[in-house]
């Protein structure tokens, strides 16, 4: 079997090894704590805190992150 083209061998670039983690979910502000809602079709990584103005990150990253430690 060829790499993507099926089941099992594939290149494992799924969910969370390609970078990205659905439509649902939260972006978070590292600096202060503040957490909205993901907007599909919009990167966290383009959204500037309301609260204090800090780049974005996905909730998820920072869980998977902290998981790693």
């Amino acid at each position: 079997m060829t790499p993507g083209k099926g089941m099992g061998t594939g290149g494992h670039r799924g969910r969370n090894k390609g970078g990205a983690y659905g439509p649902g979910g939260y972006c978070l502000c590292v600096k202060c704590g503040h957490k909205i809602p993901h907007k599909q079709g919009i990167k966290c990584t383009e959204i500037k805190c309301p609260e204090c103005g800090h780049t974005m990150v996905r909730e998820e990253l920072v869980k998977n992150k902290k998981q790693k430690k």
